[in-house]
């Protein structure tokens, strides 16, 4: 049998698969309204593109505590496995779409199974990796999410050359051939309380209600969901809207700013959560509070990239923005499930990572819908250059409130 330390590298490298298909899929699309709207009319519309992407997050956003409930619940390998499916044949059908509203639908009923594997993922990686290694085995998972972004900026170079339908069937067939990897090779964690609320008939599986009592009673939750919120807002700007940011400000085809955009986030993101981790990982050894200094390291950085984001128009000052952007959010990202590791015990830590999941996503919805308006107002980078006071409030808040007590948080009948 597998040692089991080494498995726990093999499951990160496993869902590091399944996070990459996760964002590849949901990205391509930002990328490829110029070749869509050509069939699509209603595409050519910002406001109603905006709409497009908004209505995945809302749907993304109200399932997200859900899937972390039924994680915490039941058997999360086969949670994974059936979202990882269902997204991919959605993605494929979206290659048959000819209106508006079957683009809709399909992007609705992408966010209700992407929503299922964030949470399940997340903490069974906590489950397999003890605090030494935790933060850079979540950064190394979070690789995978900005290397799906960096490909599905892509999506557009890849319309151009053959067609966007032929984009996203492609796309949708690796996704349903890699579930049946997942099924072959992931398992569930031994010992772990998914494993025995499975096997053991009884061991009484813990209230729902109860779970989330213990959550919404404990203060330092609250603040950690307003801090993993409000940073949500130019993290969900820059996904959704950076590459057309890239576009007005350089003057450049979406072409040809869709893979310069996500790629310059995802290089500088992997290196972010790779250098966040480690950090993160080190100082919490010698200090409680360690992953909190460098969530907040990572947070500081955003802000003078967000303004210059805003507001420069030469490829030095975007592109550099963009890569401070993206190493800032990554030390962030890195960092959010081990800080909550630290104050939520592992019973309900899928549910704790949905509720955070659910407000960073309905924060990324408002700002979609928004940036939307903004871009057919021709201000769009005006107002992402205001993000920036907005994270540095975030940032005050985190430093100041969040004191945790111990480096991993093992007691099951309390949350504080």
């Amino acid at each position: 049998m597998m040692n089991t330390k080494r498995y726990a590298w093999v499951v990160v490298g496993l869902l590091w698969g399944v996070a990459l298909l996760n964002y590849m899929d949901r990205q391509m699309l930002s990328t490829m309204k110029p070749a869509m709207q050509i069939d699509i009319a209603e595409l050519q519309s910002a406001t109603n593109f905006g709409y497009l992407m908004a209505i995945f997050l809302w749907i993304y956003g109200f399932m997200s505590p859900v899937s972390g409930i039924i994680a915490d619940k039941f058997n999360r390998k086969w949670l994974i496995v059936g979202s990882l499916f269902v997204w991919s044949v959605v993605t494929y059908l979206m290659g048959y779409a000819t209106t508006f509203n079957q683009l809709y639908w399909l992007r609705a009923l992408m966010g209700v199974s992407e929503a299922l594997y964030i949470p399940a993922g997340l903490s069974l990686i906590a489950d397999f990796h003890s605090p030494k290694t935790r933060s850079l085995a979540i950064g190394v998972h979070m690789t995978g999410l900005y290397m799906g972004q960096a490909l599905g900026g892509f999506g557009a170079t890849i319309a151009d050359q053959f067609s966007w339908q032929a984009t996203f069937h492609s796309f949708g067939i690796v996704g349903v051939v890699y579930a049946l990897v997942l099924i072959v090779f992931l398992r569930e964690k031994k010992g772990s309380d998914q494993d025995r609320l499975n096997t053991d008939s009884f061991v009484v599986k813990p209230s729902v209600l109860k779970g989330l009592g213990l959550l919404f009673t404990n203060i330092s939750f609250w603040i950690i969901l307003l801090y993993f919120a409000v940073p949500s807002l130019p993290g969900w700007a820059a996904k959704n809207w950076l590459p057309t940011l890239f576009a007005e400000n350089l003057k450049i085809p979406m072409a040809t700013a869709g893979p310069l955009s996500t790629i310059t986030i995802a290089a500088s993101s992997f290196l972010g959560v790779i250098t966040g981790g480690i950090l993160s990982d080190k100082w919490v050894q010698k200090n409680i509070k360690g992953r909190i200094y460098t969530s907040a390291i990572g947070l500081a950085l955003t802000i003078p990239s967000l303004l210059l984001l805003g507001f420069g128009h030469s490829l030095l000052h975007v592109v550099g923005a963009a890569v401070c952007f993206g190493v800032g959010f990554g030390m962030f990202d890195a960092n959010n499930m081990p800080i909550l590791c630290q104050f939520v015990s592992a019973k309900y830590r899928a549910t704790a990572y949905g509720l955070m999941n659910m407000t960073g996503v309905f924060s990324g919805a408002y700002i979609t819908n928004l940036l939307g308006k903004s871009s057919d107002a021709g201000h769009l980078g005006k107002d992402f250059a205001m993000l920036a006071g907005i994270v540095l409030v975030a940032l005050i808040i985190q430093l100041y409130f969040l004191r945790p007590k111990v480096n991993d948080f093992v007691d099951a009948g309390s949350t504080h």
